[in-house]
């Protein structure tokens, strides 16, 4: 099961490097979106593909994730810190989706949001990701 672990570990780090640089694309496309359509069929493609790689990295993190809790530690669904990352994995799973739509609202040319607004949803998947980890590693209750 350690292998399983790893991969799970593996494909958390791959998922997370999209969702922090996605928001990042969506800074700039905001800023120039208005100025330069070479830049923005650029960013077009740059989003697109960046959120498939993404969704590759969050499929094979909740795969391997699942396999763990069931093969090897199906009991952690009974124990609170287990159940509020859990709970935190549906956040994250969430804001997943919503980049996804912000990138068809891109692509749409519907996007809603100022270059700051995008500067702060930025910082979800930063949050998210300290009180995962402290609540895996710390286990507080």
């Amino acid at each position: 099961m350690l292998w399983v672990k790893a991969f799970h570990l593996i494909f958390m780090v791959t998922w997370f490097a999209g969702l922090f640089y996605l928001p990042r694309l969506f800074v700039y496309h905001a800023e120039m979106a208005a100025t330069d359509q070479q830049g923005h069929a650029r960013f077009l493609v740059m989003e697109r593909r960046l959120l498939a790689i993404t969704h590759i990295g969050g499929v094979l993190t909740l795969g391997f994730g699942l396999w763990l809790l069931l093969g090897w530690r199906a009991a952690l669904i009974q124990v609170g810190w287990f159940q509020a990352k859990l709970a935190l994995v549906a956040l994250l799973v969430g804001y997943h989706l919503w980049c996804a739509r912000l990138v068809g609202d891109f692509r749409s040319a519907r996007n809603r949001h100022s270059s700051r607004w995008y500067r702060v949803f930025n910082e979800g998947p930063a949050l998210l990701l300290i009180a995962i980890v402290l609540l895996a590693v710390l286990k507080p209750y």
